[in-house]
């Protein structure tokens, strides 16, 4: 049998009691090692994780979801991980597309597996998702040198290599610009694999507005002016 005890996943988490246990629960089906990164939510996440069986990391006031990536992954590290997969915390993520892309990682195709919801066109992304990506990708210079088709899926495997150049000072959804920006820069070998993200009235519920979208390219377009 496959083992993927050298893979762990990373869930940065935020007030998602409701469905962070049963996220936890199916994910460790496959994967046997899960940190959740608690960030200073206010309901029952951090308690649901680890009852799910996760390592739990907790941060003590919200410092958002880069910060949360960056804590997790440098657990992971410490605990050993030769894969970081990075997963969200409300569903929309499958766990067989997680597989497939540590699998790609492990054949040593690429250092940094990013998942698409754009390569197969087959799913229905909502209307506004559509338009916030797709005006991400068309704006960030960084996306076009990759020619990636998804900049902003939350779904990505790095390799131990890349994990440990990555630093993440975004604490805010910018987290995700700032990525592919490190990853245009760092000579690492990126390849984008089609997934599924599975859409629900709850995770429909957190997405991200088009000025939203628009904001981050303007923060992260900031930050590197200032370098």
């Amino acid at each position: 049998m496959e083992s993927l005890d050298d893979a762990w996943i990373v869930i940065p988490v935020y007030n998602e009691g409701t469905v962070i246990g049963g996220v936890v629960e199916e994910t460790r089906k496959t994967f046997p090692n899960i940190v959740c990164v608690d960030d200073g939510s206010r309901d029952e996440s951090a308690e649901q994780a680890l009852a799910a069986g996760a390592h739990l990391v907790r941060h003590p006031v919200n410092l958002g979801q880069g910060a949360a990536l960056q804590t997790g992954i440098r657990y992971a590290l410490s605990q050993g991980a030769e894969y970081v997969v990075t997963f969200d915390a409300d569903g929309q993520h499958r766990v067989e597309d997680a597989l497939t892309m540590v699998r790609v990682a492990k054949s040593g195709e690429a250092d940094v597996v990013l998942g698409s919801r754009f390569l197969t066109g087959t799913e229905e992304v909502p209307m506004i998702k559509r338009v916030v990506l797709r005006t991400v990708v068309t704006l960030s210079r960084t996306s076009r040198k990759l020619q990636l088709t998804d900049a902003h899926n939350g779904l990505r495997v790095l390799n131990r290599k890349a994990a440990a150049q990555l630093r993440i000072t975004m604490n805010g959804m910018a987290h995700a610009s700032e990525i592919v920006a490190f990853l245009a820069a760092s000579g690492l070998r990126v390849k984008e694999v089609p997934v599924i993200v599975v859409y629900t009235d709850y995770s429909k519920s957190k997405g991200q507005s088009l000025i939203n979208g628009v904001n981050i390219l303007f923060d992260l377009s900031v930050r590197q002016r200032g370098a």
